[in-house]
């Protein structure tokens, strides 16, 4: 399989669709749909011990890539094969930036995970320019993926009674604390 979607958290999240989306992303920017791209989703935790380690900024994140095979879009009809590399998303965080922008959870993951994957083929956005490029290209892939897919898109969902393990990361980091040492007397 060239998309390999691995959920660790407790979010209800269809895999398939997000295979498919990244299929169909790779395929749009013409890199072969037989090349490798990951697609795991974490808790803030975890994501966060990855923010400190490779970008040296403090607290979870909506999205990390990690390319390998440093591809680059495809062109004039020639398509780029390798192993494209990892995509980490925090559906926590993801669900917080959703309820921000008015849409869902699954819609603001769907865009990180292309987000993700722009990152993985060389777009970035550090400048006005770079921003509006990408942002741009982001914006229509999600919006022809949605016009062209021929089911509904399943959303994502947080089972009913579940801790808000970005609150209290937020929570145990705040007041100095480690995440490992629970609050009110919880148990991990």
């Amino acid at each position: 399989m060239s998309v390999e979607v691995t959920n660790e958290t407790v979010w209800q999240i269809d895999p398939k669709l997000f295979s498919d989306l990244g299929l169909w992303v790779m395929e749009r920017m013409q890199v072969s749909t037989q090349s490798d791209l990951t697609i795991l989703f974490v808790d803030p935790d975890p994501i966060a011990q990855l923010h400190m380690r490779w970008m040296q900024l403090e607290g979870p994140t909506d999205v990390m890539s990690f390319p390998m095979d440093e591809l680059r879009p495809g062109e004039d009809g020639k398509i780029m094969e390798g192993v494209l590399g990892d995509i980490v998303i925090c559906p926590w965080v993801a669900a917080q930036q959703a309820a921000a922008a008015g849409h869902s959870t699954m819609d603001e993951m769907m865009l990180l995970a292309i987000h993700g994957t722009l990152h993985l083929l060389g777009y970035d956005h550090v400048d006005p320019v770079q921003e509006r490029q990408m942002f741009g290209l982001q914006r229509q892939l999600l919006l022809t993926f949605f016009a062209v897919r021929d089911q509904p898109v399943p959303q994502a969902e947080l089972p009913a009674g579940s801790t808000d393990l970005l609150a209290q990361w937020d929570a145990n980091h705040a007041s100095g604390r480690n995440i490992d040492k629970p609050l009110n007397g919880e148990k991990n």
